[in-house]
């Protein structure tokens, strides 16, 4: 008896059911499901841009078809024909109208907008298409236009503003701002270290302090005296307030003297330089007999074990 399955029938049947799997998962991923029957009506745009092929038709968001297929109409210039796949329940109203919306992304889609009555298109027929204007197409029509019209004034402000920033005036001005901070930050790091050294120099700068207190009180008068009438400030105690700073200034120059001098504690410490030279020493004979009691402790600690 003559086999059956022979190994060119064999063949055969892998080839066939090959291309069955490729037509079912083709159809699959397009979204089309063979098993499903679904009737077909065709509509006509001036433009598809952004639709494509198993794009979703749909009906107040849910989803009732997909685009089988786009074609240019040859016979109708300028218009592109699209073929839908609906729902085989669906009964589409005569007046409805399919819609072509598109997203924020560029994606188009198909929305039917039903119309009401009793007369219903016919399978096959073409249904009227419209574009819709969408959220893109209005930020292009409505909001694109003020952003035209903003950008020059944004150019030109930017352009002041790079003038301002590269003006070299400016840029000096910034370098000697730089340099004053730079010479206040010294000096307040300087004036630290001055008032660290000199302790004794409390009591002085209180009395100090006081008097400028003095003279401050004194300014405060004459100022509320000079704002309520002017003729007040020939009364005012000028002369006691001249003295007062004449005696501010002898202390002054009486506690630089004191400082300046090297007789007085502060000059002593600023200006005595065996001072320096002996702590010097000192510190320098205290490490290298640190550094010889932890190399020869036995030298110096003596442990006698009874």
């Amino acid at each position: 008896m003559k086999k059956i399955f022979t190994k060119e029938f064999t063949i055969g049947l892998s080839v066939v059911i090959a291309l069955l799997v490729l037509f079912f998962g083709i159809n699959y991923l397009k979204g089309i499901n063979i098993f499903h029957p679904t009737n077909y009506y065709y509509v006509s745009y001036t433009n598809v841009a952004g639709l494509s092929q198993s794009a979703p038709v749909t009906i107040n968001g849910f989803k009732v078809g997909l685009v089988r297929e786009i074609e240019y109409e040859y016979d109708n210039p300028g218009h592109v024909r699209v073929e839908l796949s609906l729902d085989q329940a669906l009964r589409i109203p005569r007046g409805s109208k399919a819609v072509l919306v598109t997203d924020m992304l560029g994606t188009s889609s198909i929305e039917l907008r039903l119309n009401t009555g009793n007369q219903f298109h016919d399978i096959g027929e073409k249904l009227i298409g419209e574009n819709s204007t969408g959220l893109m197409s209005s930020i292009t029509t409505d909001v694109m236009p003020g952003i035209a019209s903003i950008i020059p004034k944004v150019d030109s402000l930017l352009v002041a503003i790079t003038t301002i920033a590269t003006d070299s005036a400016l840029i000096n001005s910034v370098h000697r701002l730089d340099r004053i901070m730079a010479n206040l930050e010294s000096s307040s790091t300087q004036l630290n270290k001055v008032m660290n050294t000199m302790p004794g120099i409390a009591g002085d700068a209180g009395t100090v302090m006081k008097n400028f207190t003095k003279v401050s009180s004194d300014f405060t008068t004459i100022s509320s005296d000079l704002a309520v009438v002017s003729t007040e400030l020939k009364q005012m105690p000028i002369d006691s307030t001249m003295a007062n700073i004449h005696t501010l200034s002898i202390q002054l120059n009486d506690l630089m003297r004191k400082i300046n001098s090297p007789n007085s504690s502060a000059g002593m410490l600023l200006n005595d330089t065996q001072l320096y030279n002996n702590l010097n020493n000192a510190s320098a004979s205290l490490d290298s007999l640190l550094k010889d009691v932890k190399k020869n402790p036995k030298r110096y600690i003596s442990i006698k074990l009874l």
